[in-house]
């Protein structure tokens, strides 16, 4: 079999951040393709010049000045799967090909991270590192995982993930999902069961994409719906929840903690009260930055740029 042509690629990586997302990257590309980092301060136009794939890292660095400039570019490649936040109108039109990265890169990051939060919630370990510093022994008392409901709301990879990982500490799994998931391992029913899983559930986990149906969607009325001792964990997007009502809830002590990853508004303001909460666990937005994510994310992409140098159509298009 002849050897495809090597595709003349440019990446755009965000500041700070080349390792190990862009350094995967070009390991997982570079040797078979012809593939160049952006630089800041140099001219657009000359860096774009025959460039026959853009993968932008994260989808956050493609501006309007750029997409422009790669007019011989086939594919844009978005390094994230949420896509909510990418300018897809002016994209789409002006390059055949637009991809993401699927769920599958990730899944196992935000499961774990979601596991990680319903166990600090369930042993109360803010508030036992707190007492340890004011030499306070032998209490809090924290509660055992078996037995205990976790509902998950949005079955795919990350939701799907999670739920061997409960089950195997003896948790009680079940899940709501737009569209049936028979392989799921788990009892899992239609959207339209989101209240009563709410109800029922000790930890309710969210691994939902943001979207104009999904924004919201855990307003003040289903927060409402959680029971006194109940813990909410979101690792999925901050848009999800109605972060207000969250806060007010944890405020007035009706629901019985929150683990979260992400927020509406991003970087969050430290200094808010609830986040020093005892019953409360935050990390910036880190559920799926992980080594395995980073080394997927790039192998994926790579497989992309792959199957365009073949002259087949890339997969995950958006």
């Amino acid at each position: 079999m002849a050897q495809s042509p090597p595709l003349k690629v440019l990446l755009l990586p965000v500041p700070g951040l080349y390792e190990p997302w862009c350094a995967d990257v070009v390991t997982a590309i570079g040797a078979k393709h012809d593939l160049r980092v952006f630089e800041r301060g140099r001219p657009i136009e000359e860096q774009f010049r025959d460039v026959d794939v853009v993968i932008d890292h994260g989808g956050h660095n493609g501006t309007h000045e750029m997409m422009e400039a790669a007019r011989s570019a086939r594919l844009w490649q978005i390094m994230s799967i949420g896509v909510e936040h990418v300018d897809l109108a002016y994209l789409r039109p002006r390059f055949e090909f637009v991809a993401r990265v699927p769920g599958t890169t990730s899944a196992v990051s935000l499961a774990q991270t979601a596991l990680m939060f319903i166990l600090m919630l369930a042993h109360r370990v803010r508030q036992c590192d707190r007492n340890f510093h004011d030499g306070t022994w032998l209490e809090p008392a924290g509660v055992e995982l078996e037995g205990r409901a976790l509902g998950i709301v949005g079955v795919g990879h990350s939701g799907r993930r999670l739920g061997p990982l409960a089950t195997a500490l003896g948790m009680r799994v079940s899940g709501v999902n737009r569209t049936p998931r028979p392989d799921a391992g788990f009892e899992v029913g239609p959207m339209d069961d989101l209240d009563a899983l709410i109800g029922r559930s000790d930890f309710l986990s969210v691994h939902l994409a943001l979207t104009d149906e999904t924004r919201g969607i855990l307003d003040a009325r289903r927060i409402g719906l959680l029971r006194p001792d109940a813990c909410l964990i979101n690792v999925a997007r901050g848009g999800l929840v109605d972060q207000a009502a969250l806060f007010e809830a944890l405020r007035d002590g009706r629901i019985g903690g929150a683990g979260l990853d992400v927020f509406e508004t991003e970087p969050a303001d430290p200094s808010d009260p609830v986040y020093a909460r005892p019953n409360v666990v935050v990390t910036p937005h880190i559920a799926a930055f992980t080594d395995g994510s980073s080394r997927k994310r790039a192998e994926s992409i790579a497989e992309n740029v792959d199957r365009l140098a073949r002259g087949e159509s890339p997969q995950h298009l958006v």
